[in-house]
C-alpha cells in the first residue's frame, strides 16, 4: 500500500531548460531536457513521442521504453518498446496517491477510472470523482482487481511497484491494456520528484502545460532557499521515530535531508550516505540528538500525549519538553490518507516554506504553513 509504503520510503543537479537535438535510430528527435529528475527521459519524434523510464524501482535490472503516437500515424519500423499507447488518452488507470495531483494540475483527472484503494485519495476534485462513482475500486496495490481494471478497458494503466514480481500487470498487459511504469518515489531530491509530471504531460498533450507548472515551481522552490541561505544560526534538527525496534530516520543524502538543508537547518544525521532511510537504537539517537532544537516528521503522531503515551522516552528529547515538535499528519484531506504523501512530493516549494517558516520564522512572516504543523498540545 503506497500510503504506508511512504512513511518509511525517504527518497541537484541544475540545468537549463533548452531542448536539444539527438539521433535515434534513422530519425532525428527532440530530446526534453529533464532538468532535475533522473529516472525519465523523453524524446520526441514527428508523429509520436517516446518515453525511457530508467528506475521503476530498486536495482531493476533494466529500463522500459515506451511509445506514444498519434492517431493516424505509423510507428517507424526498428523502433522497439515495450508498451505502445495512441495519445491522446481518454482514460487512465493510475496506481499511487502521488499521480492523482499532476493529473489534477493539467487538468485531467476526469480521465481517470480506476484506482486502488480510493480511500486514500485526498486531493479534492479526485475525491469528488470518487464519491460520485466515477472512479471504480480496484483493490489494493498489492493485490489489484484485475477482473475490475479489464472490465474497465482503460487507455493505460499507470503502475507503482517495488519490483518486476507483480502479476496483476502481466494479467493486465495479456488483456491488450498497456502497463507504463512510474518511478517517481525513486527520485532522491525533492524537484526531481515534482518534475515528472513532464511525465504524465505527453499522454494528454499538454507538454506546454507541463512545463509551465513545473516552472513555477522550480522558481518558488530556489527562491524559497536562496532566502535560507541568508538566515543566522542554522539551528540543529531531528526526524523520525520508532517504529517496531528501531528509530527510522532520514539518511544524509535523501530528499528529506535535501529539504532540512535548503531550509537552513542542519540535520544532525547530514553526514551519512545513505540515500534512503537510516535504522537505528533509541539510546544512539537520544544520545545523539537529545538536544536538536528541532523534531519534525515524527511518523503518524499527532499530539504530545500520543508520543509520550507510544513511548514515554520521547519526552526526554529536548524538542520535546520545548515544544517544538512538528507533524505533517495533522494536515488531511477528505479521504484516509494524509496530503503529505500525495501532494507534498508534487509540490516541494510548499513543503520547504513549511520548514523554513518553523526553522527560521523571521524570514517569513505571517507565513501559515500547510504540511508542517506543531503538534497537538491540547490532548
Amino acid at each position: 500500500m503506497r500510503f504506508f509504503l511512504c512513511t518509511i520510503i525517504t527518497l541537484f543537479l541544475f540545468t537549463s531548460c533548452k531542448r536539444k537535438k539527438a539521433e535515434h535510430s534513422a530519425n532525428t528527435g527532440e530530446v526534453v531536457n529533464i532538468v532535475h529528475a533522473r529516472g525519465f527521459h523523453i524524446t520526441k519524434f514527428n508523429g509520436y513521442t517516446q518515453i525511457d523510464v530508467t528506475s521503476p524501482w530498486p536495482d531493476a535490472g533494466k529500463g522500459y521504453t515506451y511509445i506514444l503516437y498519434e492517431k493516424e500515424e505509423n510507428i517507424p519500423e526498428g523502433v522497439r518498446s515495450d508498451a505502445n499507447i495512441q495519445v491522446p488518452v481518454t482514460s487512465l488507470v493510475v496506481t499511487s496517491t502521488t499521480h492523482i495531483p499532476a493529473l489534477e494540475a493539467l487538468g485531467e483527472e476526469i480521465r481517470l477510472t480506476g484506482f486502488p484503494d480510493t480511500r486514500y485519495i485526498s486531493s479534492e476534485k479526485t475525491r469528488d470523482l470518487v464519491d460520485k462513482g466515477q472512479v471504480r475500486e480496484i483493490g489494493s496495490n498489492e493485490n489489484l482487481n484485475t477482473e475490475v481494471l479489464i472490465d474497465l478497458q482503460p487507455d493505460v494503466v499507470i503502475g507503482f511497484a517495488l519490483n518486476s514480481s507483480n502479476k496483476a500487470y502481466n494479467i493486465i498487459q495479456q488483456s491488450g491494456i498497456p502497463v507504463v511504469f512510474n518511478g517517481d518515489w525513486m527520485e532522491e531530491t525533492p524537484l526531481g520528484k515534482a518534475e515528472w509530471i513532464k511525465f504524465f504531460a505527453p499522454f494528454f498533450g499538454k507538454e506546454a502545460e507541463a512545463e509551465s507548472i513545473f516552472e513555477h515551481i522550480e522558481s518558488e522552490y530556489l527562491k524559497a532557499r536562496k532566502l535560507a541561505e541568508n538566515a543566522g544560526e542554522k539551528p540543529t534538527v531531528l526526524s523520525g521515530s520508532i517504529y517496531q525496534d528501531s528509530w527510522i530516520l532520514p539518511g544524509g543524502k535523501s530528499w528529506a535531508a535535501q529539504f532540512i538543508a535548503d531550509a537552513g537547518a542542519d540535520y544532525i544525521w547530514k553526514d551519512t550516505e545513505n540515500t534512503g532511510s537510516l535504522f537505528l537504537s533509541l539510546e544512539s539517537v537520544l544520545d545523539k540528538a537529545g538536544d536538536a532544537d528541532f523534531w519534525i516528521a515524527p511518523s503518524l503522531f499527532t499530539s504530545y500525549k500520543e508520543l509520550k503515551e507510544a513511548n514515554p522516552h520521547y519526552a526526554q528529547f529536548s524538542a520535546f519538553r520545548r515544544h517544538r515538535v512538528f507533524t505533517y499528519a495533522r494536515t488531511r484531506g477528505a479521504g484516509d490518507g494524509l496530503l503529505y504523501f500525495e501532494l507534498g512530493p508534487n509540490r516541494p516549494d510548499i513543503i520547504l516554506k513549511d520548514l523554513i517558516s518553523i526553522f527560521h520564522p523571521e524570514i517569513l512572516p505571517g507565513y501559515e504553513p500547510f504540511f508542517f504543523k506543531p503538534l497537538d498540545n491540547n490532548q
